[in-house]
């Protein structure tokens, strides 16, 4: 019988993730199985998961009948989101307790309405954090400049932070060194630094479903070597990235942060489910595994790499590609940096679609059909 792939990245140190919830997975069990089947140790969250599970879900009807009916629709989302992370954190906590405090982590997203505003996030963010209470929840914080500023603020606080939506090397660097930062000034104060995570979140497949369509204009205006290019440019700036933290962590500040208790803020390679039917199912699982980094995975891939997955640390011997690789779209004359703002953009976008879509939907008319329809 075949071994199954994901413990095998369970023995690579690399974590596994759900990137999906839904109150389904946890009344029937299928969350519990993935923690103790398949290694499962942690999952994460966002506007549009909660959109496609609480739009289609027949779990939330008679949930959305018992809640009051003077609630705006923005405070019906969130109980309903509570209420399932609040749950899934409680069944991760063992986790959470046997890797002390390293792993078994449930994430909840600041309101991506306010992504351009620090000081609203950090007091959102801080209001979430008192209201879920789990020592292993993440505040999930975009990694746009206003979010940058609001990272140092929080990890200072000890709140534990997913810092989402990054799509550059630059960006990344930037986001590790407010993480440092938040430390830092956590310890002058004389403040423990033992127990506040951090983990970077790189979307992948969104970068190459951008950058393949850049390159297919470059192929077609005559520069032939833009095809061979493909479907590479995600895990050549993963590549990078995870150069970038390698060095960090052998560096002698981070060194002293270490010895105070600190732990590292690990990469996360978020949008890993594939896009272009033409590349593998799991492209962004097996190119992308490296020890002390998480894998935030949806239902199917998760299922797929279980299935067909071949468990090898590629990432780490991946530097020399990747840097050729970047080369060769910088003479293609593509600015990665203009990219990545765009994707940004365009990330932030989708998310408030995602969420202002859902609260219409929990609206006053639709909460009294749904109510009508549970009696």
């Amino acid at each position: 019988m075949r071994a199954n792939a994901l413990l095998g990245l369970k023995v690579l140190d690399q974590s596994v993730w759900l990137d999906d919830i839904h109150r389904r997975m946890l009344d029937d069990g299928t969350l519990a199985k993935l923690i103790a089947e398949d290694g499962l140790t942690g999952l994460t969250s966002n506007p549009s998961i909660f959109a496609a599970a609480m739009g289609h879900d027949a779990e939330y009807a008679q949930a959305l009948a018992s809640l009051d009916s003077a609630s705006t629709s923005a405070e019906r989302y969130e109980t309903l989101a509570f209420d399932d992370l609040t749950r899934a954190a409680d069944l991760f906590r063992p986790v959470y307790d046997r890797s002390q405090g390293r792993d078994g982590f449930v994430s909840i997203e600041v309101s991506p309405q306010l992504a351009y505003q620090t000081e609203a996030t950090v007091a959102e963010a801080r209001r979430l954090w008192r209201r879920i209470d789990r020592p292993n929840a993440m505040i999930k914080v975009p990694g746009t400049t206003a979010g940058l500023e609001a990272i140092p603020v929080l990890i200072a606080a000890g709140i534990n932070v997913n810092v989402t939506l990054l799509f550059s090397v630059e960006r990344y660097h930037a986001v590790a060194q407010a993480y440092i930062a938040g430390l830092t000034e956590r310890a002058s104060r004389g403040e423990s630094l033992a127990g506040v995570a951090s983990v970077a979140s790189f979307f992948l497949s969104r970068i190459d479903t951008h950058m393949d369509r850049l390159l297919d204009d470059a192929a077609r205006c005559g520069r032939v070597e833009a095809r061979a290019l493909q479907g590479r440019t995600a895990v050549a700036c993963a590549a990078r990235a995870y150069e970038q933290y390698r060095s960090l962590i052998d560096s002698p500040r981070w060194q002293t942060l270490a010895a105070g208790g600190a732990q590292t803020q690990r990469l996360l390679w978020a949008s890993t489910s594939t896009k272009n039917p033409a590349y593998s199912d799991i492209l962004y699982v097996e190119e992308c595994i490296a020890r002390d980094t998480v894998n935030t995975m949806p239902l199917a891939t998760l299922a797929a790499y279980r299935d067909h997955g071949r468990p090898e640390p590629r990432l780490e011997h991946a530097g020399t590609a990747a840097r050729k690789t970047l080369a060769a779209l910088a003479r293609l004359g593509i600015d990665m940096e203009k990219v990545a703002t765009q994707l940004e953009r365009e990330g932030v976008d989708k998310f408030i679609g995602s969420l202002e879509q859902l609260q219409r939907s929990l609206g006053a008319s639709r909460w009294q059909e749904k109510s009508a329809l549970t009696c």
